[in-house]
């Protein structure tokens, strides 16, 4: 009885860490959800991410590593601080993040510019 109790506890255990711990997902652009917005801030948290705040909105906008990527605060901030950005990114959900307050960005755009680009290229159709 304790055995099956022990098993079923770990199982338990390592279920819940399998499903926090799982990598968000890379999509192709037609997969991503999509939100425009006023930026208000941008700063770094955690592992060199960048964060953007809208007005329009409570969420935060991430890019992973993006101070690893090439992205620079400073001049982000310059640029973007008051504009409209295009956010796209996957459809996540973590316990870590239970409301979604803060998402994984796969692509931000300003106007025609992409200031970056994670997501996976979209598949040619190969049918005659």
């Amino acid at each position: 009885m304790v055995q099956k109790i022990f098993l079923g506890s770990a199982l338990s255990v390592f279920l819940i860490f399998a499903f926090v711990l799982r990598p968000v997902p890379i999509v192709t652009e037609d997969r991503a959800l999509v939100k425009s917005g006023t930026v208000t801030e941008i700063y770094e948290i955690g592992e060199l991410d960048v964060v953007f705040k809208l007005a329009e909105t409570d969420q935060r906008f991430y890019i992973n590593r993006g101070l690893e990527r090439g992205l620079e605060l400073a001049s982000l901030r310059q640029d973007y601080i008051g504009k409209k950005l295009t956010f796209k990114y996957p459809s996540y959900w973590t316990p870590l993040d239970w409301n979604n307050t803060t998402r994984h960005v796969s692509k931000v755009e300003f106007g025609e510019e992409v200031i970056f680009n994670e997501l996976k290229p979209a598949r040619e159709n190969t049918k005659s």
